[in-house]
């Protein structure tokens, strides 16, 4: 494995992280506490430290099953969650966002987590309206300096430009941006990665397979049909053009006998700006086949400033 400093922070991340949005159950699987404990005892194997969640992911659920599973051996992982919403059924939010309902789920989130400290809180995908609260930022940055959080965070929303909320992470305390980057969307190549080097912020690329379209295991044509499956509820027509492009990716792109998901987090991983990626994972084999991509040194001359950091 292969280890990276979190931009401003202490930390020291592992390249590869775990996604958990799946265990919450929205990703047409349920995990058992058993199920969650073997795969991150795989990851740990493996030498994998950076944990993913959210506090709606399943009402605090993928943050129970994680802090089940890793209690033991807390000391081993670097665990990031987020704040912002409230999980009231599968596929719905609910959003809160003013100091003292943030408070509520950082509470929530500690005793789901079943530790003292989360190493990283994150603005979940907030609008520039709710971010510009000095109030939350305040109670936030307390909080800090309490010793429950050890570093604020922003994970971007893939609905708006984010540059204005990218410009502003340090004024309000933050040191890592967490943003949608892969090979099928390249939009924060244009302005927010730019910053985040400039800024020296961290940079967590999350979805960087695609939502699996890059696992190279679907072929146009596919449906997805399971309901709690996310996927089954996303516009189908632009998932079959995704779908015909991840085709032409794989056939142009990916070399000859490599497998197609670790190239897939291997390319987010060149570009200077990116400190880890977060794929999901159901099964220890997809685990070990994402820890693979640390291996794999790739650079590509469309890519901005393509060398590795």
């Amino acid at each position: 494995m292969k280890y990276r400093r979190l931009g401003k922070t202490e930390l020291k991340v592992s390249v590869i992280g775990v996604g958990a949005w799946q265990f919450g159950g929205e990703w047409g699987q349920s995990f058992t506490s058993q199920e969650v404990k073997r795969l991150l005892d795989r990851a740990r194997d493996l030498e994998i430290n950076l944990i993913d969640t959210a506090e709606c992911y399943g009402d605090h659920l993928s943050e129970a099953l994680i802090g089940q599973a890793v209690e033991k051996e807390r000391a081993s992982w670097i665990i990031a969650t987020k704040f912002g919403h409230k999980f009231p059924r599968p596929f719905e939010r609910i959003e809160q966002w003013s100091p003292q309902e943030v408070l509520q789920q950082l509470e929530a989130s500690l005793k789901a987590l079943r530790t003292d400290t989360i190493d990283l809180y994150q603005f979940h995908s907030g609008t520039d309206e709710v971010f510009a609260q000095d109030d939350l930022w305040t109670m936030l940055n307390r909080q800090v300096q309490a010793g429950k959080i050890r570093y604020l965070g922003l994970s971007l929303s893939s609905r708006i430009d984010n540059v204005y909320q990218t410009e502003r992470a340090v004024q309000v305390g933050a040191s890592v941006i967490q943003v949608v980057y892969n090979r099928l969307d390249r939009t924060p190549e244009e302005r927010v990665l730019p910053l985040c080097r400039e800024q020296d912020l961290g940079v967590l690329a999350r979805v960087p397979l695609a939502s699996g379209l890059l696992s190279g295991k679907y072929q146009p044509g596919m449906v997805f049909t399971q309901e709690d499956d996310v996927r089954s509820h996303q516009d189908q027509a632009d998932l079959q053009r995704r779908l015909q492009r991840v085709q032409e990716i794989q056939q142009n792109e990916v070399p000859a006998g490599m497998a197609m998901a670790p190239w897939a987090l291997a390319w987010c991983l060149q570009h200077p700006a990116v400190t880890a990626v977060i794929p999901g994972c159901k099964t220890v084999e997809q685990v070990e086949t994402n820890a693979s991509a640390a291996d794999l040194e790739l650079v590509y001359s469309d890519h901005p400033q393509a060398l590795p950091k």
